[in-house]
């Protein structure tokens, strides 16, 4: 069987690092579109430079939106990530620069050159997916699956705004843009990444048992796990890891519901959040399979491989 081949937008960030690995060592990578999120811009695609030289590979980087579409965000993740965005561990400079090619660009022309071949992985905010799309409405069309990791689909978020999660939180209106404009994704929210965490101690032995990116990982890996571990985030919780391995393998879901979901755009309290429609009282085309629960054990022999730990 072939390899899926995966187009990955994202704002590494220490998940996105770990999500990266994932991919690199059971599919085959496209590019990498950089955006702003966990960290700055200039952060995020040095970081995606960095792990493009620990996999001595040559997928280009793309660098993409510094800014949310429309508002200046509230809030970065750098508490979680480090100041730049992989544990302020002090990597050197990586060796091969970035694209100069936008990342938005990008997307619609690597589709247009692999038309129905891609699959788009979304660990990001949405940003530089809704300005292609505003580019070219019929990106949709030219993508073989669409994988988002975001939103919290009851509730249960991740920033100050009690009912959002980060990525769709950080930039509402191009998440409204995205899941507007694909009439079918696969969503994987904060919340299914808290049931599907990994123990501690069977962690710790992966890493043990791993090659250099395992070092690599335990290195980046050291804030965002200290802050876990005083924020009610029981083991290791690695929401892009989660997406990604859907992504690579999509029947290692094992209970998913579709539903019609959207953002709202407005709330006092609630803006960023996203709102599902459980009940199917809205009448809206149902585009989101909502991803509930994954086979567990397939999903850590996926992360042990990619920590040379297999």
């Amino acid at each position: 069987m072939s390899k899926p081949q995966l187009l990955i937008d994202t704002d590494p960030g220490v998940d996105d690092a770990l999500a990266i690995l994932m991919a690199h060592a059971h599919a085959d990578i496209v590019a990498l579109s950089v955006a702003a999120g966990n960290v700055g811009l200039a952060h995020t695609v040095r970081n995606a430079r960095t792990l493009r030289d620990l996999l001595g590979a040559t997928f280009p980087v793309f660098p993409g939106c510094a800014t949310p579409l429309v508002r200046t965000p509230d809030e970065d993740a750098a508490f979680v990530h480090g100041v730049d965005g992989l544990g302020d561990v002090g990597f050197p400079e990586p060796k091969a620069a970035a694209e100069g090619e936008a990342a938005a660009l990008a997307l619609l022309r690597l589709t247009r050159e692999l038309p129905g071949q891609l699959t788009l992985v979304a660990l990001a905010p949405l940003t530089n997916l809704a300005l292609a799309l505003r580019l070219d409405p019929t990106l949709p069309q030219r993508v073989k699956r669409l994988v988002v990791m975001g939103g919290a689909v009851t509730g249960r978020g991740n920033t100050g705004k009690v009912p959002a999660e980060f990525n769709v939180g950080f930039d509402p209106e191009a998440a409204h843009v995205v899941f507007e404009a694909f009439p079918a994704f696969d969503l994987v929210d904060w919340e299914a990444t808290l049931r599907h965490g990994f123990d501690d101690a069977e962690f710790d032995d992966w890493i043990a048992a791993g090659d250099h990116r395992a070092r690599f990982f335990e290195q980046v890996f050291r804030t965002a796990r200290d802050y876990n571990a005083t924020h009610d985030r029981n083991g290791v919780v690695a929401a892009d890891a989660l997406a990604m391995a859907v992504a690579i393998d999509p029947s290692i879901v094992v209970r998913s519901e579709t539903r019609a979901v959207a953002v709202e755009l407005d709330g006092r309290l609630t803006r960023g959040a996203t709102v599902v429609d459980w009940a199917k009282r809205l009448g809206r085309p149902a585009q989101a399979r909502i991803v509930l629960e994954v086979d567990q054990a397939r999903f850590a022999a996926m992360v042990r491989k990619a920590v040379g730990a297999a």
